[in-house]
């Protein structure tokens, strides 16, 4: 139980520098000698120290015949700064108690491998579910090169994510909408569809006084030019990508462009933008994690190209009704019912009035 409570304050630290360390992993580190925290940190970014060699550095000399608790595998390479396995074994440390192993291919190992080499004991497997989740979204880039889709979504209990009307504004509560600026900080980016962004002009940008991060890329899908360049999605709080195609008339793809936005132009697919290599193309820029806050249609061309990872949905406890009221997820749909889309509900917690369910796409059908 002693290591599992200082696996979980590695955990905790490591959540300090969300929205801080992409492309890099979230990773906190404690060092305890004689029952006592001597050392502790967390990584701060690209090129900043890593988190055990913080903790290290506050330890000094206490490190010697310590324990070192590291929510992720201690790296073995020389990257941006060098291997933090040759530092730990310097330090004296007897012992390192991991939550998980690295899963980038050029550590995955090497680094436990490395430092058991040094005379040093080995341990993880603590808490290895929570660490897998902290970092779900670099353990997908490091692996395929694609950035991990989370699809965000708030609807009445029978589904509707606006009433016939199209009001749409709010059909969550505060508490949920707090929220999901906490989604965003953990985002690289976010990709909104055309319909969305004429109908909200929303501004993608996250409104946490406790986020220390950079604004996550706003990513506005639409082929045919069909918002505005005068929307909030162009001012100046954030930068701003179109993914557009020669569908769009060139002065709106120049008006883009005018406010500051990089604009780029794929073959249309279908008559929209091509999901797939648009999703490519953003992990080619190392953007590990993609928030969709698009509508129904949106939705469905990443659920029906498989490109959605997890799945968030806040349910407020309303009825609208209505044939005409959008629903959460539009498209031609899955038929038969056995080529449904499978989820596996991760957890279900009550947000202020609202329902918030976390639900992973299961790959294995």
């Amino acid at each position: 139980m002693e290591d599992e409570a200082y696996i979980e304050r590695a955990l905790g630290l490591a959540e300090r520098g969300r929205g801080l360390t992409s492309p890099n992993p979230v990773v906190g580190a404690v060092v305890v000698a004689e029952g006592r925290i001597v050392g502790e940190g967390c990584h701060e970014g690209p090129g900043t120290p890593h988190a055990e060699i913080v903790a290290l550095r506050g330890a000094g000399e206490r490190a010697r015949g310590a324990t070192l608790y590291t929510s992720l595998e201690p790296c073995d390479h020389f990257g941006r700064t060098p291997p933090c396995t040759d530092a730990v074994i310097e330090a004296g440390v007897a012992r390192v108690v991991s939550a998980v192993a690295d899963p980038n291919p050029i550590v995955d190992g090497r680094g436990f491998a490395k430092l058991e080499a040094g005379g040093i004991e080995v341990r993880y497997g603590v808490r290895a579910e929570d660490a897998l989740r902290q970092n779900e979204a670099y353990a997908k880039h490091v692996r395929t090169g694609l950035p991990f889709v989370t699809w965000k979504m708030a609807a009445s209990l029978d589904g509707k994510v606006a009433s016939r009307d199209g009001t749409s504004r709010w059909i969550t509560g505060e508490a949920a909408r707090a929220d999901v600026h906490r989604l965003r900080a953990a985002a690289d980016a976010i990709l909104v569809g055309a319909g969305t962004a004429l109908v909200d002009d929303p501004s993608l940008t996250v409104r946490d006084p406790s986020y220390r991060g950079r604004p996550p890329l706003r990513v506005l899908a639409d082929a045919r030019g069909r918002v505005p360049e005068t929307g909030d999605l162009f001012d100046a709080s954030a930068p701003t990508m179109v993914a557009t195609t020669g569908l769009a008339p060139r002065d709106h793809q120049e008006a883009w462009r005018s406010r500051g936005a990089e604009v780029v132009e794929y073959e249309p697919e279908g008559g929209g933008v091509p999901i797939g290599r648009l999703l490519d193309d953003l992990g080619k820029r190392d953007v590990q994690s993609v928030l969709l806050e698009g509508g129904p249609t949106l939705a469905w061309a990443l659920v029906e190209e498989r490109a959605v990872d997890k799945v968030v949905v806040y349910l407020a406890p309303r009825l609208i009704g209505g044939e005409d009221a959008p629903t959460v997820l539009g498209g031609r749909g899955f038929a038969p019912i056995a080529q449904a889309m499978q989820l596996r509900i991760g957890s279900v917690d009550h947000v202020g009035e609202d329902l918030k369910v976390e639900a992973y796409v299961q790959r294995d059908r």
